[in-house]
């Protein structure tokens, strides 16, 4: 939900949402371990993810003259 929430706030509209029960396959929680990826490609995300989502907004809206 804090990624709906961002697009959300970047776009400056609410989302229309349709919540349902856990469906198969569903994942009710992830823990992403990364460290190995980290240390073989030598690289980490910076940006948190609001910052990122708002910068994809501002940059799609002037790529497709929104």
């Amino acid at each position: 939900m804090d990624f709906v929430s961002a697009i959300e706030k970047a776009v400056g509209r609410r989302a229309r949402k349709n919540l349902l029960p856990l469906q198969p396959g569903d994942v009710p929680i992830t823990y992403a371990e990364v460290d190995s990826l980290i240390a073989d490609i030598d690289f980490a995300p910076t940006t948190p993810i609001k910052e990122g989502v708002l910068r994809f907004v501002d940059w799609y809206r002037k790529y497709y003259d929104q």
